[in-house]
């Protein structure tokens, strides 16, 4: 770069820098992501760093490394929300010294919930420090009247400037720590607006570096894009340990929280809350309001059995089949992926010799829950051709497992916890791959139903 340039292009991507503009971006391979920001002013090598003794690297501390043996761990490294349905999602807890972003759409309940996090743990003797951006403290109070009496050493902060920020911390030493949102914070030392790519980079490295050298959790809310994603650049997501997603629409009354990145937990769980007029509620049990309100008799419903980590859901799959009144027949797919729905009726078509050429399909997962796993399929290709007859499956079967392209039914995983979770809620039947039952044996108050493929499937729901 050349010297005494104080502009420098930035990926809005993935954050590399560039001294001139690019078409397309050599990190991420994105066309016409590069914008034009101020260069950041460097400090001195060595004067800022992660250092495990809470140090922060400074210049003349000498450091040495640990072996594996000598890192000791205990149940204190985790603190609990108050929220199991979170608590799963994290992996078991929040963990001392984790960087956690927070995304979702605009009015979601992102700030809601995490002040009632706040709540938890202020009242379970933990420090907590809640830094908005965003909303003033007479603000933050009435939200914080609407979920009930807030307890405990919880502090409150509205301000932006993170050079300020950094100091209120390091007096005030709290275990925890909320910024609303990464989006409006910005330093000093750095001219470009906030939100911007240097800003939300530099922050979130000054916030890298005081979570991990003072063993401060810290919880970052960030805006999310049209296109579902946190605002920024992708180095964002690569800076901090866990990323959740909080999902739902704002006209429903039931948000799910999903982990896209944890580096202390599983990325399969999910944490289903409910709002309500105090807050946001946990749901312990999902499957019993998934199946909620289900109409009797009624042909194209049929009831699967998701695994979301080590949790099973049982989910409502819908299919309306209808003479087309156009030359192209209409596919539509809410709740699952419309590639897949495409690919497995024309399984049917060919397999099952089923003729749907001339008719519009629509497929929908209720409750609001979006799934994609494979064991779904024979519950789509069921619930296809239970419209299409006008015939309706009982309403106590449950019906899972994988369909390939020749028209297999293939196994799936954890099958006993999916047919001991529909014994427990009542079912009486249960169809399955045959590879899966042989592997699992008989189950006392449950008929179990091994098919191998599709054609038995169909065979089995017309009896």
């Amino acid at each position: 770069m050349a010297k005494g340039k104080t502009t420098a292009f930035f990926c809005k991507e993935c954050g590399f820098e560039s001294a001139k503009w690019l078409g397309q971006c050599p990190g991420c391979r994105e066309w016409n992501s590069f914008v034009e920001e101020p260069v950041a002013k460097t400090e001195a090598s060595g004067k800022r760093g992660i250092s495990s003794t809470g140090s922060g690297g400074v210049t003349g501390v000498k450091i040495k490394p640990a072996r594996l043996s000598e890192i000791q761990l205990d149940e204190q490294d985790r603190m609990k929300t108050g929220y199991e349905e979170l608590d799963r999602v994290l992996g078991g807890g929040v963990v001392r010294g984790s960087l956690v972003l927070v995304g979702g759409d605009p009015g979601i309940g992102k700030s809601t919930l995490l002040l009632q996090v706040c709540r938890n743990l202020a009242l379970a003797e933990k420090k907590v420090l809640y830094i908005s951006g965003e909303e003033s403290l007479k603000q933050i109070k009435l939200r914080a009247n609407r979920i009930g009496e807030v307890k405990g050493d919880l502090l409150f902060l509205c301000e932006t400037n993170l050079d300020l920020i950094e100091a209120a911390i390091q007096e005030e030493q709290p275990d925890v720590v909320i910024i609303d949102s990464i989006q409006t914070m910005f330093r000093e030392e750095i001219s470009s607006a906030p939100g911007s790519v240097s800003q939300v980079r530099e922050s979130t490295n000054l916030l890298m570096q005081i979570a991990k050298g003072k063993g401060i959790a810290i919880f970052i809310v960030g805006h999310v894009t049209k296109e579902g994603v946190v605002a920024g650049p992708r180095v964002l997501e690569h800076m901090v340990d866990t990323v959740l997603y909080f999902e739902g629409e704002r006209s429903a009354s039931y948000r799910i929280i999903r982990g896209v990145k944890n580096r202390f937990g599983s990325t399969n769980e999910i944490g289903v809350f409910e709002m309500i007029e105090s807050g946001l509620a946990e749901v312990k049990n999902p499957s019993e309001f998934m199946l909620s309100g289900r109409p009797e008799d009624a042909s194209g419903a049929v009831v699967a059995c998701s695994m979301e980590g080590t949790r099973p859901i049982m989910i409502e799959v819908q299919a309306l089949i209808t003479p087309t009144a156009f030359g192209m027949p209409r596919r539509t797919a809410a709740g699952t992926d419309y590639n897949r729905v495409n690919l497995l009726m024309a399984v049917l078509e060919k397999r099952g010799h089923y003729d749907l050429s001339h008719f519009d399909a629509y497929v929908n997962i209720t409750g609001g829950l979006r799934m994609n796993e494979p064991a779904l399929d024979l519950a789509i290709l069921m619930a296809i051709v239970s419209s299409m007859k006008d015939r309706a499956i009982d309403s106590k079967t449950i019906i899972f497992g994988e369909v390939g392209l020749s028209g297999e039914v293939r196994a799936v995983s954890m099958a006993q916890q999916r047919v001991n979770e529909a014994k427990k809620l009542g079912f009486h039947t249960c169809i399955l791959p045959r590879i899966s039952l042989d592997k699992m044996g008989a189950i006392d108050g449950i008929k179990l139903i091994g098919v191998d493929n599709v054609r038995e499937a169909i065979a089995g729901i017309s009896n």
